[in-house]
């Protein structure tokens, strides 16, 4: 008795690759929607940086982390900044990543939130008061100059940095915001505690960099 073996036509293996491709497809394109929306996410938080540090200036003719009448501006909550530098000397002391809460740049978080510039926590002891990225990095700002200069060549007042940023987004955030080049401009990578900006061709799609941006 014959045996008859049963296999898969030509039509069913194309319809089979088909369906492979619209699903890799579909993983792809659903790949990229993420990593453009971080990407967005961390350029949001570059440009609220200054909107945070210039709106509160604006209105109490201090900064934010530097105020000696902090309390007097936005109540009692507040908390004066005893490290990191002189208060009131119209500068943004402490490294942005500074994990002494009673550092100028530390307290900087607290000081916008109370004002109603920025959200999240305005308690010091919170464990999400220091504000992170959509790549879980930190985010902090400070004032150039220094001892708080962050990134070799990098020139003006005040600097905002992101940390653990994957290199993918690092070039996708520089287009959209500087000139494209890591490495030159007002925004630029580095490696997390070298102070050599990595310029664009030397970036790595799947390392961690950390990203500051000069105003």
């Amino acid at each position: 008795m014959k045996r008859t073996q049963a296999g898969f036509t030509l039509i069913e293996l194309a319809i089979v690759l088909v369906i492979i491709g619209l699903l890799l497809g579909g993983v792809l394109k659903g790949q990229e929607l993420i990593n453009s929306a971080k990407a967005k996410n961390i350029a949001g938080d570059f440009k609220n940086a200054q909107i945070f540090i210039y709106g509160y200036q604006d209105k109490f003719k201090a900064l934010p982390g530097d105020d000696a009448s902090v309390v007097a501006h936005v109540g009692s909550a507040a908390t004066l900044a005893t490290t990191g530098g002189t208060v009131g000397n119209a500068r943004i002391e402490g490294a942005w990543n500074s994990s002494t809460l009673t550092d100028e740049s530390a307290l900087f978080w607290q000081h916008v939130r109370l004002a109603g510039f920025a959200t999240g926590p305005t308690l010091t002891s919170d464990a999400n008061y220091l504000p992170r990225n959509s790549d879980n990095g930190r985010i902090g700002v400070q004032s150039m100059g220094t001892g708080f200069t962050t990134i070799t060549g990098m020139t003006g007042l005040y600097v905002v940095c992101s940390e653990n940023i994957a290199g993918r987004l690092v070039k996708q955030i520089d287009i959209n915001m500087d000139d494209g080049n890591t490495a030159t401009g007002s925004l630029m990578a580095i490696v997390a505690g070298t102070p050599a900006p990595v310029a664009t061709t030397a970036i790595v799609e799947g390392s961690p960099y950390t990203v500051c941006m000069s105003f």
